[in-house]
């Protein structure tokens, strides 16, 4: 059995998440959501869907973007 790193649970059936050389050990999507998600710089939303990214820069969508002075950012539906 693992432990998470978010809650503590010591739980048998926890999960690893490798990412950007680190390895993570999660007990559900939510503590790996709480975690891992980045936060938009401008409402400050945990990004669990695609974001976007602006020179290192993470929100939530180009509306956001926009409100941050960011330009050229457009949303694809």
């Amino acid at each position: 059995m693992a432990t998470c790193e978010v809650c503590g649970n010591d739980y048998g059936m926890t999960f690893e998440v490798h990412a950007q050389g680190a390895v993570h050990v999660f007990d559900c999507f939510s503590c790996a959501i709480h975690r891992m998600a980045p936060i938009c710089e401008h409402c400050r939303v945990q990004i669990i869907g695609q974001g976007v990214e602006v020179e290192g820069h993470w929100y939530c969508g180009a509306h956001c973007a926009r409100q941050e002075g960011r330009t050229g950012i457009v949303d694809r539906v």
